[in-house]
């Protein structure tokens, strides 16, 4: 291939191929860090509870949301970390990031909000490639899989 012509079918299955031999190692990369964000924001929302309960009110939703929001938050992430029930455990996150989005980041003339808005839609996007692919060869989905 000549530096000048355009990426070629065979260039990309080469490129493909490489990346299908990462599928797994990526998946699991990815699934730590998506799991990592919920987990510690699960324990940074009982830990400063009074505070986001307080949040969480401004809204005209009841304070006492905030415990099943943090068990939600906190359980999804370590089913996706673990890759066990990953694809409902990640469509459920999926919507979760999109009722958060809608219901607390809309002042869109304020930057910050802005930011956080979009945050949780991309967080809704990545859930819904996860839920769509599954965990991959290292997850407890796989073993369970494996051995049925």
């Amino acid at each position: 291939m000549h530096a000048t012509e355009p990426l070629s079918a065979a260039s990309g299955r080469w490129i493909d191929d490489r990346l299908d031999r990462l599928r797994d190692p990526l998946l699991l990369i990815g699934r730590l860090l998506i799991a990592a964000l919920f987990i510690d924001d699960a324990t940074l929302m009982v830990r400063f509870a009074d505070a986001n309960a307080a949040y969480i009110e401004q809204f005209g939703l009841p304070g006492l949301l905030l415990y099943p929001t943090a068990m939600l938050q906190f359980a999804g992430g370590v089913l996706v970390l673990l890759g066990a029930w990953t694809r409902p455990a990640a469509l459920t996150l999926a919507v979760f990031c999109l009722a958060t989005a809608l219901v607390f980041h809309r002042q869109f003339a304020d930057t910050g909000e802005l930011i956080q808005f979009g945050k949780d839609i991309g967080l809704a996007g990545g859930y819904l490639f996860l839920a769509a692919e599954g965990a991959g060869a290292v997850s407890i989905d796989h073993r369970l899989r494996r051995r049925a």
